[in-house]
């Protein structure tokens, strides 16, 4: 899986540079199917047997990477793929800080294979990896993770997504003297921050999509941190789903290596629009300027590269 991490690092810059045109246009289809489209046509330029295992687009209506779908030219390894062709969409369409173009992969059989419905995360960084527990109440986890830290609970800081559903987790934090970080859209980028940066955020949690669950599961594993999950299905036809992908008990806590069951996994990046980790694709010196977080999980470093495009591939 390592010696493809470049590839996948293609994909998500092939993604970035597609969607940037859309960037504060207010057309959100167009800006997914762009990023989409070019995902796609990248992936299938790799020698690999790849399988889409989760991704978006059936809960927004989005274009997108179908669960099932095939990708790649069908030669070399056989490959679980997770992804979100832009992670924020509102957030590009508005003109926002914090687009992204995001992937995981790891061999056939690893990463979760599930719908693309709600789901509850939690997620740390390595001081209280396998300490926490999603079936616990949050002040438990909220002590766990203080006392893993070394910190009192009025000094961390959790970070939770600004929506109603998320109002008791707020209280819960903000009861014990905590802080707490809301953003507005894309939770990528805030579930690994305690992994990669634990001097803004201990802690994330709240309820969002799956797909971006699993993509940031897999950033976590490769950073030493961790993600606990329990998928919440919202009707009949989830349960119906569910069963079909083999999850015959949807509501059953997932652990980490649920969600990504091995070390030979790999994740990939690319800011669209200026954000907490990554800069935004721009335009430096008559060139088109990416910026991708790259990550396996064999080395666990952190890799942040920058790239210069040819500017026509841009265009729409």
């Amino acid at each position: 899986m390592k010696s493809l991490t470049l590839d996948f690092v293609s994909v998500t810059e092939a993604a970035a540079l597609a969607s940037c045109f859309w960037v504060g246009r207010g057309r959100k289809s167009d800006a997914d199917e762009a990023a989409t489209t070019a995902m796609r046509n990248q992936l299938n330029q790799i020698d690999i047997d790849g399988t889409i295992v989760i991704g978006e687009g059936e809960m927004d209506e989005a274009p997108m990477l179908r669960i099932g779908e095939k990708v790649g030219t069908g030669k070399g390894m056989e490959v679980d793929i997770a992804v979100d062709p832009l992670e924020g969409t509102n957030l590009i369409v508005n003109g926002q800080s914090g687009s992204i173009a995001v992937i995981a992969a790891a061999p056939k059989g690893t990463l979760l294979h599930a719908p693309d419905m709600y789901m509850m995360k939690m997620a740390v960084g390595p001081q209280a990896a396998g300490k926490i527990d999603i079936r616990a109440p949050l002040i438990d986890n909220l002590r766990i993770v203080a006392d893993a830290s070394g910190k009192k609970l009025s000094e961390l800081t959790v970070v939770i997504q600004r929506r109603d559903r998320h109002l008791g987790m707020i209280q819960t934090v903000r009861e014990v003297g905590g802080r707490v970080q809301l953003f507005d859209d894309g939770d990528v980028t805030y579930a690994i921050v305690p992994a990669l940066d634990a001097s803004k955020a201990d802690m994330f949690v709240g309820i969002g999509g799956a797909p971006e669950g699993v993509v940031s599961a897999v950033a976590l594993k490769c950073l030493g941190g961790e993600m606990q999950a329990k998928l919440l299905p919202a009707g009949e036809e989830d349960y119906k789903r569910c069963a079909e992908m083999g999850l015959t008990d949807p509501h059953a806590a997932l652990p980490m290596d649920r969600l990504v069951g091995s070390d030979h996994c790999i994740f990939s990046a690319t800011g669209i629009t200026d954000g907490m980790l990554l800069k935004g694709v721009r335009n430096r010196s008559g060139a088109l300027a990416t910026h991708t977080l790259f990550l396996n999980g064999t080395d666990r470093k952190a890799h942040f590269l920058e790239t210069l495009h040819d500017p026509e591939r841009i265009r729409p």
